[in-house]
């Protein structure tokens, strides 16, 4: 099958119907007769009509697959309710357990060797190769093992710019979302050495390439339908194989989602949306905007809701805290054994600067405005601010001043017309 696709101009979005129209050509029912067809899907973290998708696809095949499921791809996120997947697919509890009885409903558990499988291994020469020389290593490829379950894989999920990929979506949603944390640790990592700029927004980047490596391992026969989301809907729409609906989203997601601004600003507020419930998704609030935070100045991640850093990875952050990269590299033997996706984040949320001489030097300040405590704040390396003395209308419309409010951080990259070497 080749790919399908409809995309609008902007300021536009898809109709339901639009949408439909994808799902009927790229999934015949006929292909899907008495086959077992499982949908991987993002969680909550993720904006996207992704109800839209799976009543389409229920439509469509429901009635003629031997089974139509639902994985959660999780990567090491929290696993989601039984409600909140029901939030997640857009339907009520009613539908839940009439029409949509037989559906199953799992979460991908990355910490539970029980439920992995291993795919094989990707060489040390390889490696080199696909990181361009800055990793010799093997690196063991597992994935959930319930996917031999079913017939054919079917990945649904937004594309963004993304920090540590370039842009989400496509096999990502195999690796990390439902992998073992092997691979996992060692492409954050990987992304992490080249620095947030460098990757983010970029389109084939050394980590996407060690992901589609890592996809090409897994022989199940597999589709995926790759949207570009603008504020609730879709301005896009590409189904088809994976690799190449992945790379027609990430051509009009570098389109629609990248703002450019001719000046970097000192002072930046980032608001993190509800759906970032910890420091470890509301990050993305600094990855999208280090690159117009100016040198010296702070970027604040404004976000009463939060109080965790992270539950899953919460106990290593703090070990470790947040620091720039040169900071873990040139002190590696101290670092080497913590698990590498924590550090990863740890590189993201601080940014860009310097290790010299045992001193660190941020190039910019990253400030909490959270529940989390100040002792925490600075136990962990990152600033403080009381939410409650920051009024965001003091901070609106003052881009001339160098000044930036951004209401739903996280999503959205701004890049500088002329950026600096490092970005």
């Amino acid at each position: 099958m080749g790919l399908v696709s409809k995309k609008v101009s902007a300021g536009k979005l898809l109709s339901s119907t639009q949408a439909i129209e994808v799902v009927n050509k790229a999934m015949p029912e006929a292909d899907f007769c008495n086959r077992k067809v499982l949908l991987i899907i993002p969680d909550a973290t993720r904006t996207a009509p992704v109800g839209t998708m799976f009543k389409a696809i229920h439509n469509q095949i429901g009635g003629s697959a031997a089974a139509l499921d639902v994985m959660i791809a999780l990567g090491t996120h929290q696993a989601m309710s039984e409600a909140a997947i029901e939030q997640r697919l857009e339907i009520s509890h009613d539908e839940r357990i009439t029409q949509y009885s037989k559906v199953q409903f799992f979460n991908h558990a990355w910490d539970d060797p029980g439920e992995l499988k291993n795919l094989g291994t990707i060489s040390s020469k390889e490696i080199s190769d696909l990181s361009g020389g800055l990793f010799e290593m093997d690196v063991p490829v597992e994935i959930n093992k319930n996917l031999f379950n079913y017939d054919q894989i079917v990945i649904i999920g937004p594309v963004f710019p993304h920090e540590v990929v370039g842009f989400s979506g496509g096999n990502k949603y195999l690796f990390p979302g439902v992998a073992g944390p092997q691979v996992l640790n060692f492409f954050h990592w990987l992304g992490a050495v080249i620095t947030t700029p460098k990757i983010i927004g970029h389109k084939w980047t050394p980590v996407r390439k060690v992901i589609d490596r890592a996809g090409e391992m897994l022989k199940i026969p597999k589709i995926a339908f790759c949207m570009v989301v603008e504020n609730d809907g879709m301005c896009g729409l590409f189904a088809g194989p994976v690799e190449e609906s992945w790379s027609a989203a990430s051509d009009l997601s570098a389109e629609r989602h990248i703002i450019v601004k001719d000046k970097p600003f000192h002072t930046i507020v980032a608001c993190a949306p509800e759906m970032y419930d910890e420091i470890w998704t509301a990050g993305k609030c600094m990855y999208k905007l280090e690159p117009v935070l100016a040198d010296g100045g702070e970027l604040i991640i404004h976000a009463p809701h939060i109080s965790d850093v992270c539950i899953t990875h919460g106990k290593t952050i703090e070990k470790a805290g947040y620091h720039c990269r040169d900071y873990f590299l040139k002190q590696w033997n101290q670092f080497k054994d913590m698990p590498w996706g924590a550090l990863a984040h740890c590189v993201h949320v601080k940014g860009i600067g310097k290790y010299e001489n045992g001193i660190e030097t941020p190039r910019a300040t990253v400030t909490l405005a959270t529940q989390i405590p100040e002792t925490k704040c600075k136990k962990i390396n990152l600033g403080y601010r009381d939410p409650k003395t920051i009024n965001l209308q003091d901070y609106a419309n003052r881009e001339n001043e160098g000044i930036l409010l951004v209401p739903h951080a996280g999503e959205r990259l701004f890049r500088l017309a002329n950026p600096p070497a490092w970005a």
